[in-house]
């Protein structure tokens, strides 16, 4: 069965801890610590396949964990990092808090590679405690904790072109005959339960891909039948093809189809309706003469007046079949090529937990500003800055949680730089 959604736990390794140990050789009447630092824990990275289609897997295999880092060792000797997790998942999926159901990060166009959790700190060794007053530290730093979350994966075909319309209006019968996909047809009501692509090569012109949708029905937008599971796939094209049973084979009116189901589009997302919209008046094969033309007039008086350019066709013998898709061409080229991206909307927020220290000290012989502490570590931990959204984010923490005050107050000045953890960078106001 086709799956496009999931719901997974991911896991991210612990930290090593550090080590306590001294030195212990002949004729070494006190040998100072030299406990070794403990690994980094593994991160949880997805990556995209290509060459995967559904997300069936996670079906099965539902909790996926990093590998922890390795305690420190004597004679300065540190821990092993622990292995990070690579998760493969179709291009298109997004990956949501489960609880929330907030965007973690969208895989798709161009972001093959995100880490959604990062592995905890190595805990430092007693080595870096000994001072002039302190000269046999027993204490070694902990590895930091394992960042533990419960996803969902939802994927969302990515293509140019979306085909839509009401079930058993030979939306499969068209795919097959525009494209190389063989989707399985049959004259019954949903027939098709998966989001079939396939690509259209045209002489002369650019091709372009194209998804069929399976056939809506009223009360899709409201969760009826399997209206979200489909209506989320439209979400990253650009261009529609409604297609309609123009000769009313079924009994039903063909201009209130289409009413109906641009209704459910606009009830699940309005912008779905700012999508550019040809409409394919299908099988027109099994009308003759006048009957043929009045069908045709009734759905092009209806919607031309519109803006929204009607096309008669037949899926089965191909008439007016290339016509449409040159015009279609045309019609994604004056689209631009703007994608639907899922922008980030979930940070996890350490400034919630008011429990965690954090210190703020300035560094006479670097000459820098040093700002750490395990809230720190927590938000570093959490947070991807070189993306714009967790850069924002990364700033209100600091504004927040006071921290840009305490620097302020221990006179920092434009240009001078901050240093957390291995992160460094100029303050400016």
């Amino acid at each position: 069965m086709f799956a496009d959604s999931a719901n997974i736990y991911i896991r991210s390794g612990k930290g090593g801890d550090g080590h306590v140990s001294f030195r212990r050789e002949l004729f070494v009447a006190a040998g100072g610590p030299n406990g070794g630092d403990g690994g980094k824990g593994g991160d949880v990275i997805f990556v995209v396949d290509k060459g995967l289609n559904t997300l069936s897997e996670f079906r099965y295999n539902r909790k996926y964990c990093a590998q922890d880092g390795a305690e420190g060792g004597k004679n300065n000797c540190s821990g092993k990092d622990g292995a990070d997790l690579v998760i493969k998942v179709p291009e298109g999926t997004v990956i949501k808090e489960a609880e929330s159901g907030k965007v973690i990060a969208d895989m798709s166009h161009g972001n093959e590679r995100e880490i959604i959790l990062r592995g905890g700190r190595g805990g430092k060794g007693n080595q870096h405690y000994a001072t002039a007053t302190m000269q046999v530290p027993k204490y070694a730093q902990p590895g930091q904790d394992a960042k533990e979350l419960n996803v969902t994966l939802e994927l969302k075909v990515i293509a140019d072109v979306g085909l839509v319309g009401f079930p058993n209006v030979g939306k499969s019968t068209f795919l097959s005959r525009v494209t190389n996909a063989k989707p399985k047809i049959a004259n019954y009501h949903f027939t098709t339960l998966n989001p079939n692509l396939g690509v259209v090569d045209l002489d002369g012109a650019d091709g372009f891909v194209i998804a069929d949708i399976p056939g809506l029905i009223e009360g899709a937008s409201e969760g009826v039948g399997l209206g979200h599971e489909f209506l989320k796939h439209i979400e990253r094209t650009r261009v529609l093809i409604h297609l309609v049973d123009a000769a009313s084979s079924e009994g039903r009116d063909p201009v209130e189809d289409i009413r109906t189901i641009n209704a459910e589009l606009a009830s699940y997302n309005a912008n779905l309706l700012e999508k550019p919209q040809v409409i394919a008046a299908n099988k027109l094969d099994i009308l003759y003469g006048e009957e043929e033309e009045e069908a045709l007039k009734k759905v092009r008086d209806a919607f031309e007046p519109e803006g929204i350019r009607v096309f008669g066709i037949s899926a089965v013998s191909g008439k007016g079949v290339k016509e449409l898709l040159y015009y279609v061409s045309d019609l994604l080229k004056t689209t631009g090529e703007s994608q639907m991206v899922f922008e980030r909307e979930y940070f996890e927020d350490p400034s919630l937990d008011v429990t965690l220290p954090y210190t703020v000290s300035y560094d006479e012989e670097d000459k820098v500003y040093v700002v750490e502490g395990p809230r720190i570590e927590k938000m570093l931990g959490y947070t991807n800055i070189d993306s714009e959204k967790g850069f924002e984010f990364f700033q209100k923490f600091l504004k927040d949680n006071g921290i840009l005050d305490e620097l302020v107050s221990l006179g920092i000045e434009d240009g001078d730089t901050v240093r957390m953890y291995g992160l460094e960078f100029d303050y400016y106001k």
